[in-house]
């Protein structure tokens, strides 16, 4: 078999990076795309030193032609891509009444334009080489809400609707198409938002079940399974990683 290409969005730090490492782990090459290209130098460093091979891109996932061009670079360099991990995120958490319309565009055009930007340039690819995997990263919040990310649980639950849609859409093609739905997870995006919420990690903490927060290993061992052999007869699925924190 061929080696396996994957391309992963925002993995230039936190899940994003642990998605690509581990794929690399498991003898995948790595597309690095994130619009902070020093950060995806540094994913691409780390997976090298591990022995690895890797390659980072510049990638804005809310500008069509920034994702067309960077999908042209991975073609570039690898001549295919086997597997999608629509990871990209952002959040700013406040109360909705709070929220402008600045907030929600940006929210909106990062977690679900953003995946609807990569499918659109990357599936046909999938199609026409027969083979294809794709994981988009939601939330928990978009499955059952959160205080304070109105606008993002909403993008979430549209990445959730998309999954469900594109898996129905793309089952005739033999592609898989799924989604990992994160809880609270211990990521600088986390640590940003905590910021305005003091004392926010520790209350989570004693409401999981697990008692600690997701570290982005747990994420990229979900989005590993989805991507696994073992995983041929799954899609249109969403999975929960919170530490029982949500059980739907």
């Amino acid at each position: 078999m061929d080696q396996r290409i994957a391309f992963v969005t925002g993995a230039g730090s936190g899940i994003g990076r642990e998605i690509a490492r581990t794929l690399a782990s498991r003898l995948m090459k790595v597309v690095v795309a994130d619009i902070n290209i020093e950060n995806a130098n540094e994913t691409v460093s780390s997976i090298k030193e591990e022995g690895y091979e890797a390659k980072s891109v510049f990638c804005d996932v809310t500008d069509l032609e920034s994702v067309k061009s960077a999908v042209e670079e991975s073609l570039n360099a690898y001549k295919k891509i086997d597997v999608l991990i629509n990871n990209a995120g952002w959040d700013k958490v406040e109360p909705f009444l709070k929220s402008e319309p600045d907030t929600w565009k940006k929210i909106v055009d990062i977690n679900l334009l953003g995946h609807i930007h990569t499918c659109k340039k990357i599936l046909p690819i999938m199609i026409e080489n027969g083979y294809g995997k794709i994981v988009n990263i939601a939330s928990d919040a978009g499955r059952v809400g959160s205080s304070g990310e109105a606008v993002y649980s909403a993008a979430k639950g549209g990445v959730i609707a998309l999954t469900k849609t594109l898996a129905r859409e793309m089952a005739r093609y033999k592609l898989n198409i799924n989604c990992v739905a994160p809880g609270p997870s211990d990521t600088p995006l986390f640590k940003e938002i905590g910021s305005y919420n003091e004392g926010l990690a520790g209350a989570l903490e004693k409401a999981i079940p697990f008692r600690r927060l997701a570290q982005p290993k747990d994420i990229a061992g979900a989005v590993a399974y989805f991507v696994s052999d073992e995983a041929e007869y799954v899609t249109g699925q969403t999975l929960s990683v919170s530490g029982g924190l949500t059980m739907v």
